[in-house]
């Protein structure tokens, strides 16, 4: 069987990188998928289609940092699966610079769309989970939110936040049977880093004992194991997916 079979899973930004590697093998594990995009109209319809051939499937697009379009997006995703047993809370951006030189606007929108759509999805999920006496949180964090990087304050400030925030809803909702952790990838190759300078992508890799960056795949087969029964006594817990990174 396959091991989110019968489930339906939410997928904030999944239409590139990690959120699609997600959504992926979600789809081939058996879940049910609703997902959102932002402003990847064409991304998103392909992701549906190719999607569609496996499992059901529907793209919402929908801004999760927008507190009343994450309640409105859970509604429907009531409406059309009529359930939700994961929540995969993987939406985020970078403004990378340093502290000395961060706009006032670059810390607010970080928080923003990083911390705020966090909560704002948890927030409209935790009643249809409560009601169904079970459900899977997976906030995605990074290693930057466990050990700080330069030129990185709000980006690690609001990943960091993610920690705390995920800690301390388990704590809250483990009665209830809901349970909520985090992954905190390191370098995963995707769109976002293929801009980076050989460079600067050696000097990571030099760095990680597996002396390789990760793949989407490998942040979300750690996903499937938070979303499925196998990780049924797991709550509050960050999974470092960084090579050896932080070892």
């Amino acid at each position: 069987m396959k091991l989110l079979q019968g489930k339906t899973a939410i997928i904030t930004g999944a239409t590139r990188g990690i959120g699609k590697g997600i959504a992926e093998i979600f789809a081939k594990e058996g879940a049910e998928i609703a997902f959102t995009y932002a402003g990847s109209v064409d991304k998103a319809k392909a992701l549906e289609e190719e999607l569609s051939k496996i499992t059901k499937v529907k793209g919402y697009q929908s801004d999760a940092s927008d507190y009343d379009a994450a309640i409105k997006l859970v509604d429907d995703v009531m409406a059309d699966f009529g359930k939700i047993d994961i929540l995969v809370n993987n939406a985020g951006i970078t403004k990378d610079n340093l502290m000395l030189r961060m706009s006032k606007e670059d810390w607010d929108t970080i928080i923003k769309v990083n911390l705020d759509s966090v909560f704002n999805l948890t927030k409209a999920v935790i009643k249809p989970m409560m009601k169904a006496k079970a459900g899977s949180i997976i906030n995605m964090t990074s290693v930057v939110g466990v050990k700080g990087n330069a030129g990185q304050a709000n980006y690690a400030a609001s990943k960091a936040g993610v920690i705390g925030f995920t800690k301390s809803v388990a704590l809250e909702l483990g009665s209830r049977n809901i349970r909520c952790n985090a992954i905190a990838p390191g370098f995963i190759e995707t769109e976002m880093t293929a801009a980076l300078d050989a460079k600067t992508v050696q000097g990571w890799i030099d760095g990680i004992p597996l002396k390789r960056g990760g793949q989407p795949e490998d942040v979300a087969n750690a996903c499937v194991f938070f979303a499925s029964e196998m990780s049924s006594y797991i709550t509050g817990q960050v999974l470092n997916v960084c090579g050896g990174m932080l070892t």
